[in-house]
């Protein structure tokens, strides 16, 4: 079972990359480091609400690694930042 989200996904997926890739033609972004993520549906979440943040047109997560890589232009690192904590995770700094 995720231990973070209790979706009871098995934390074995952790160890396939997942991504969700809403990105619609750039290939550049900027990448930040969030903690706490172990399944699929741990990716959805944050995905899901960094795509809530105005200027954000494309969210690519690495779960192995934590990385998020966002697309997009006119958002701030504390708008991401609040969003990876709406979905309930942590900006590493």
């Amino acid at each position: 079972m995720c231990t973070v989200c209790a979706c009871g996904t098995e934390t074995a997926q952790a160890e396939v990359a997942a991504e969700t890739d809403t990105e619609t033609g750039t290939a550049d972004g900027k990448v930040y480091s969030v903690s706490g993520m172990t399944c699929g549906h741990c990716v959805s979440s944050v995905s899901g609400e960094i795509g809530k943040v105005g200027g954000v047109t494309g969210v690519t997560v690495d779960l192995p690694t934590g990385a998020v890589t966002v697309s997009g232009s006119g958002f701030t690192d504390e708008e991401i930042r609040a969003a990876v904590e709406e979905a309930g995770y942590t900006l590493v700094s």
